[in-house]
């Protein structure tokens, strides 16, 4: 059956393409909706698909292409053999809202077919909505109960967006209506709802809502309803009692529940506002107020309220309370007279003040309770009562001094208050003395006596009173003891005192009678003044005139001197008469001839009294008249600074003193009227303003007044500040020549001192060694021998004194001949001469005056026409550079030495660069110790030619004896200096350096040349004692011979033949490890050459050494150390970051074979070493084991670096030494940027 099958499907399939076959489609597009921004693909699949097929956009042929141009984000997907022609829309837009069908074209066997339409329906979500009146996220104010309109808008939705206003999360009803968009299909949606606010919305949102199709979740906006409504009626409390106490607290409290906002409260009295401050609690929803009330009377019947409100309250919400307040009287007044002579009546009046419950009152004499008392009550304040009582009483003279008491009381409240007078009964005094010293007692002016007053009886106490003649004395105090009382009066004396009577009189208000006492002092006094009487007033110098001195009293009399400049007077005695107070007055006169010298000075009249030994005087000041004289303070010289004010000061005396000043110079008055810079200042000093150099000069001045006139010269020297007239700039001098730098000042005044030199280049430089000149107002700095280096600028400074100090610089150029900056490593410049690379020549050279460069190659100079030739040229300073510029590197016509010549008008200077091939590096030059120390080695060196490539330095050094060398890697790389450290003391050691770049190693510095240098000696180690002094060796014949002597000799040989011994022992094996040696030798000899070290210099490498440590971590800042092991464990680099320990780089030593030899770990040094049979330079992933000595991190393992690529062993933990040495990045971290050698 199978078989028929099978060929009757091919006959079929045979005639069947004969005929053609119908192509129809398979597979359809529906209609489908797809959100903006998303893919979106119309299945189109057409089976027997022979015509064109393509796809149509309302009505819109989009091409058969697949790529569809013109519409970027339009494909056709799927395998056109199997007939799919997807139409594939990426980030569907409005555009594409539109009718699609696939339609298939005419073919030759068979006819056009076209899909139905397949609608592509773009849903467009909405835009945010908004609110038309509010703003979103905005907290809205509205008044509880009353409508306010919302409305919510949304734009440009497809379909249009259904909108929700909710409120407090319920939906309020609303009404929508729909708008065209902003484009095509477009939709805007607005509603609009009526909302009415409660006090329960307040702090709740109001949110609409926007929904469509192309939501999964609506689009909301919102805002924050703050609802206005008013606060609960207020509530008081704190008073719960039916009354209080006076000068209780009373704290009241006052709360208004809710409202917003919450409520303002205050308190009032009686409606009058005492108290406006309150709190508010929001997570209580409260407003408080507290008023603390200090109960006094005056608030019984008192009503106190609260009243709340805010902003929407209609009315003042209040709570009331009435105060009923127990109060006491605060006192008990008696009002009446205490005081009456004997038996007469005294009445009085007793009243309280108000009180709640009234009290009641009683009398009291001193213990005795007085009856017959008349007692009224009355309202008074504060609602409360007032009691009063009166009582009438005849006293006595034992009733003086008594307590008349007045008590309020009540029993019920347990309430007393009295108050009292003291009776005062009036009677007369009865006796009267007084206590002086004796009559006849003298007493000096000024001396304090004491005079006391005594009384006896009466009341009130007797009123004592001094009088001196007729004048009451009010000094002195009174003072009662018990029934006397006493006035004491201290008189310090005067001369009115002398024959004076002192009376004391005592009286009181008991009767008319006045008691009497009286005494007298004799005082002596000097006079009590001294005047000269009717003196001359005017005379002028040479007159004679008479002055006369006159005493006032004095007691005893006194005599009169008259005293001029210190000198007593001759004068004449015009005697004494009687005077005042009894005592006497003397007159004395004196004649003198007067002096202009004489005017203002002093002739006093001294009155001397002899007992009392005191002197009173006066003075007379003598006006003599005289013409203007000139003083020895006069100056004849005045000095003034330039633009200040100068003042010529004048210094006279005359009498009087009202002179006329008149300056001049040169017969000029300047102090004439309009003069605007000359002024007189003071007493006649010439004030000058703005003064310049030209005012100086002779000035004259005449002084004149009533007597005559005088006149002198003053010279004027005016100082001004410096000013430099010239400084040469620049100042031009040759090599070797002698510079002269002049500055030419104009100062006043001139000091030698006045100039001062200074360097003004970068560096500090002192001047004080070279040769100064100052002749007046020139000063020079000679520079002698004049060098490259003291070319610059230097500052002349000139300060006189006289601010401000004035400063000039002039360049100094020290003219010299072309010199190019030559070097061994300048001499070469290396580049590919394979036609494509560029390259250039720099030759720099110094001179003054600029210098010209020209070029020749192999000694004919360079036709610039080539276009392969070009020289750049630049001039700074003395500082010439000229760059020969060679474009397209030929090895076979630029290969050449180029020389570069600098000429200027001095001289000329010439210097060849050799243009070669990249190679190695030249070695080094000048190789040189530059300090050295214990334990270290400093050397220095010049590099070489760089063969165009970076180059780096390596040391190598050894101890002298040892059999191999050790390599440490300069760091920085470049670096031309670099100390070896971890040596030892007092130790031979050599050292060698050559340079190394990617192209191969250079040979050593010198030629080869080995430095050597023996450390200092090791001034940590400890010297040994001093050595005992040797013991005396005995005489000959005191040597004795005994049986020790015997054994010790016997042992001595004994020892002998075992040094021996060990002494043929231990050549056999040093004969031994010598035949080692030798083979490892010839197995180095045989490894290949590509295996071998990167030294190549020849030397022979200890390959016995397989155990090098490396370190170098105290030479440079940024070392980095690296170990050898020829363990299995290979070679593992080891940042000095993560290194801790400091150890010093170590020589090799031979392979152990001694099985006595000590072990590494007990020689210090970690037993890493290994029976590997790995080739002593390749790099082996292993671990290093733990180390016993310092925390290093092991290395990967061979187990970690399974399925790395092979570049992964080129990095810092795995190169491989077989490999060409290529250039490490400088970033891992390895020693010396990964371009570290072993050894």
């Amino acid at each position: 059956m199978e078989p028929v099958t099978v060929i009757l499907t091919c006959c079929l399939g045979i005639f069947g393409g004969a005929a053609g076959i119908q192509q129809v489609f398979r597979v359809q597009p529906d209609n489908v909706m797809v959100v903006q921004g998303s893919a979106q693909e119309l299945v189109c699949e057409v089976e027997h698909a022979s015509g064109t097929v393509q796809w149509v956009k309302d009505g819109l042929l989009l091409g058969p292409d697949r790529r569809i141009p013109g519409f970027p984000r339009y494909s056709m997907t799927g395998d056109p053999q199997k007939g799919e022609y997807n139409l594939r829309i990426e980030r569907c837009e409005l555009s594409d809202d539109a009718q699609y069908y696939c339609q298939v074209g005419r073919s030759e066997v068979s006819m056009a077919i076209m899909t139905y339409a397949a609608i592509l329906t773009i849903l467009i979500p909405p835009e945010t909505p908004a609110f038309k009146e509010y703003a979103a996220g905005s907290s809205v104010t509205w008044v509880y109960e009353t409508e306010y309109p919302v409305t919510c808008s949304v734009l440009n939705a497809k379909p249009a967006a259904a909108l929700t206003i909710t409120k407090s999360g319920v939906e309020v009803s609303s009404s929508s209506s729909n708008e065209p968009g902003s484009a095509d299909k477009l939709e805007n949606t607005e509603t609009t709802a009526m909302v009415i606010p409660q006090s329960t919305d307040n702090g709740k949102l109001l949110v609409c809502s926007a929904l469509n199709p192309a939501l999964l979740t609506p689009l909301t906006v919102s805002f924050t309803m703050n609802v206005l409504f008013p606060p609960d009626v207020p509530t008081i409390n704190g008073y719960e009692g039916l009354s209080t106490k006076s000068e209780e607290t009373l704290k009241l409290t006052c709360t208004s529940h809710s409202g917003n906002p919450l409520a303002t409260l205050q308190w009032l009295k009686n409606d009058e506002l005492v108290y406006n401050r309150w709190e508010t609690d929001h997570n209580k929803r409260l407003s408080r107020s507290f008023l603390t009330v200090n109960v006094k009377p005056e608030h019984n019947q008192a009503v106190i309220s609260c009243e709340a409100v805010n902003h929407v309250t209609p009315v003042v919400l209040r709570a009331s309370i009435t105060l009923n307040v127990l109060f006491l009287p605060t006192k008990v007044t008696i009002l009446g007279s205490s005081s009456s002579p004997e038996n007469k009546s005294l009445s009085f009046s007793c009243f309280t003040a108000s009180s709640n419950p009234p009290v009641y009152i009683r009398w009291w004499l001193g213990a005795v309770e007085l009856e017959n008392t008349v007692v009224t009550i009355t309202d008074s304040d504060h609602g409360g009562k007032m009691t009063m009582s009166n009582i009438t009483a005849v006293v006595q003279r034992e009733h003086n001094g008594m307590s008349l008491t007045c008590e309020a009381f009540n029993e019920a409240l347990l309430y007393t208050k009295t108050n009292s007078v003291q009776l005062s009964v009036n009677y007369p005094p009865q006796k009267i003395w007084i206590e002086a010293p004796p009559l006849d007692t003298r007493f000096r002016a000024g001396t304090r006596v004491k005079i006391i007053c005594f009384c006896t009886g009466g009341h009130p106490a007797p009123r004592l009173t001094w009088l001196k003649d007729k004048r009451t004395v009010s000094d002195g105090k009174t003072v009662s003891t018990g029934k006397i009382v006493s006035r004491e009066v201290i008189i310090e004396t005067v001369p009115s005192d002398n024959q004076a009577t002192y009376r004391c009189n005592a009286t009181n208000d008991g009767g008319k009678n006045m008691l009497t006492a009286v005494t007298k002092l004799h005082v002596q006094f000097p006079p009590v003044d001294v005047k000269i009487v009717n003196p001359p007033k005017d005379y002028k110098r040479g007159s004679t005139i008479t002055l006369e001195c006159r005493t006032g009293s004095s007691n005893p009399e006194s005599t009169i001197s008259w005293i001029k400049d210190g000198a007593i007077l001759k004068g004449r005695d015009l005697g004494t008469r009687n005077a005042e107070y009894g005592g006497k007055s003397t007159s004395k006169s004196v004649t003198l001839t007067v002096s202009s010298a004489d005017n203002g000075k002093r002739v006093s009249c001294e009155a001397y009294s002899k007992v009392l030994s005191e002197t009173v005087n006066t003075f007379y000041k003598l006006n003599v008249l005289f013409p203007p004289e000139f003083t020895d303070e006069q100056p004849k010289v005045v000095q003034a600074v330039e633009h200040g004010a100068a003042l010529i000061p004048v210094y006279i005396r005359a009498n009087p003193v009202e002179v006329n000043y008149t300056w001049s110079l040169q017969g000029q008055v300047l102090n004439r009227e309009g003069a605007h810079r000359h002024h007189l200042k003071g007493a006649g000093s010439l004030e000058m303003w703005n003064v310049s150099r030209a005012d100086s000069g002779m000035y004259s001045v005449t002084c004149e007044n009533k007597e005559g006139e005088n006149s002198t010269a003053v010279q004027l020297d005016v100082h001004y500040s410096p000013s430099i007239r010239s400084l040469v700039d620049p100042t031009e001098v040759d090599l070797g020549e002698r510079a002269e730098l002049v500055c030419v000042a104009d100062a006043n005044p001139v000091s030698d001192a006045m100039f001062q030199w200074r360097w003004l280049g970068d560096e500090e430089r002192d001047l004080s060694a070279l040769e100064r000149q100052v002749d007046g107002l020139t000063g020079r700095l000679i520079i002698n021998d004049a060098k490259r280096t003291d070319a610059g600028r230097y500052e002349c400074m000139v300060d006189n004194g006289v601010p401000p100090s004035v400063k000039a610089d002039a360049r100094l150029i020290v003219r010299f001949k072309p010199e190019i900056d030559k070097g061994v490593h300048l001499s070469k410049v290396a580049v590919p001469g394979d036609g494509k690379s560029s390259t250039g020549l720099e030759c720099k050279a110094e001179g003054i005056p600029n210098v010209a460069f020209s070029w020749a190659k192999n000694g004919i100079t360079l036709d610039f026409s080539n276009p392969r030739y070009s020289v750049k040229t630049s001039h700074e300073l003395w500082i010439h550079r000229s760059t020969l510029i060679i474009a397209n590197v030929s090895a076979v016509h630029d290969y050449a030495i180029f020389t570069c010549t600098a000429t200027n008008a001095l001289g000329v200077d010439s210097f060849s660069i050799h243009l070669v091939s990249t190679s190695r590096p030249d070695p080094p030059t000048d190789l040189k110790i530059l300090s050295f120390t214990h334990n270290s080695v400093t050397l220095g060196w010049k590099e070489g030619f760089d063969g165009g490539v970076e180059q780096q330095f390596r040391v190598r050094y050894r101890m002298s004896g040892a059999d191999s060398y050790m390599y440490v890697d300069v760091f920085p790389p470049r670096s031309t200096v670099f100390t070896i450290v971890g040596l030892r003391g007092s130790t031979v050691y050599n050292f060698s350096v050559n340079a190394v770049n990617k192209l191969g190693d250079s040979d050593y510095a010198d030629g080869g040349a080995v430095l050597t240098v023996t450390t200092q000696e090791d001034t940590d180690l400890k010297l040994p004692g001093p050595t005992q002094p040797p013991p005396s060796v005995p005489e000959a014949d005191d040597f004795q011979w005994t049986p020790y002597l015997f054994a010790a000799i016997g042992a001595g040989g004994v020892l002998l033949i075992l040094l021996n011994a060990g002494l043929v022992f231990c050549l056999v094996r040093r004969f031994g490890r010598r035949t080692k040696e030798g083979n490892a030798v010839k197995k180095d000899e045989r490894t290949p050459k590509g295996t071998l070290n990167e030294y190549g210099d020849g030397e022979l490498i200890n390959t016995q050494a397989k155990k090098t440590l490396l370190i170098d971590s105290g030479s440079e800042t940024g070392s980095s150390a690296y170990q050898d092991s020829g363990s299995d464990s290979g070679l593992y680099y080891y940042p000095t970051r993560d290194y801790q320990p400091s150890l010093s780089p170590h020589y090799e030593t031979v392979e152990r074979a001694d099985p006595e030899f000590q072990s590494w770990a007990e020689g210090g040094y970690e037993d890493w070493y290994g029976m590997s049979d790995h080739h002593e330079y390749e790099e082996v992933g292993g671990e290093y084991p733990t180390s016993q000595k310092t925390n290093w991190q092991p290395g990967p393992t061979d187990r970690d670096r399974a399925g790395q690529s092979w570049d992964t062993y080129q990095g810092p933990g795995g190169r491989v030494y077989d490999e060409p040495d290529l250039p490490l990045s400088a970033t891992f971290e390895t020693p010396y940027a990964g371009q570290g050698h072993l050894v």
